[in-house]
């Protein structure tokens, strides 16, 4: 084994605190998106493969919001404001996204739910925020999700009171994909790399 002393001692201890902290600035980003999934913490929501096996007899009213980040050009809104479904039961619900450019514009949506206590149990099952999005010019899409509250919710003593949940969603402007991009470009037009 080495031993070191002095400056080198000191420069070791030092080198290690840096890698250490890379690290973990690294490893921040994923962690915290599995503790936020796991816990629900945030308003981050479940997803599921299937319906619910149980449906219960307790109805909340789902609110559906829509916004656009800075520089996205869409339109972008919620079909339906509100829907009232039982506790277990599975909801369909549709956004309209419109391209009004003369170019195609690639998105991607982020999401939360409010009461925050209540996003462990809301729970998608199919969903548009799961992929990126790409509307052509003058396009217009409805894009459905697919979700139910989970039952569970009613054992949860800070979320059991819930009467109405809040889905929100937020578009942001992505980069095309490469392959798209090229694609799309018009015959004799060379893309810059």
């Amino acid at each position: 084994m080495i031993r070191l002393r002095g400056r080198y001692k000191t420069a070791a201890q030092a080198s290690a605190v840096v890698v250490f902290m890379a690290g973990m600035g690294w490893a921040a980003v994923p962690l915290y998106d599995l503790f936020c999934r796991v816990t629900g913490y945030g308003g981050t929501t479940s997803t599921a493969e299937t319906d619910s096996d149980r449906v219960l007899d307790h109805t909340v009213t789902v609110r559906f919001d829509a916004s656009r980040a800075k520089g996205m050009k869409w339109e972008f809104r919620p079909l339906e404001r509100t829907m009232e479904v039982k506790l277990g039961e599975s909801g369909l619900a549709f956004y309209e996204a419109y391209n009004p450019t003369d170019e195609p514009i690639a998105g991607t949506a982020s999401y939360n739910v409010a009461p925050f206590d209540a996003g462990r149990y809301f729970t998608k099952i199919e969903c548009f925020c799961f992929e990126m999005q790409v509307l052509q010019p003058g396009e217009r899409v409805e894009m459905p999700v697919s979700f139910y509250v989970d039952p569970d919710i009613l054992d949860d003593r800070d979320a059991a009171g819930t009467k109405q949940i809040t889905l929100s969603y937020t578009f942001h402007t992505t980069d095309l994909p490469e392959d798209y991009a090229a694609a799309a470009a018009p015959e004799g037009d060379e893309l810059v790399q």
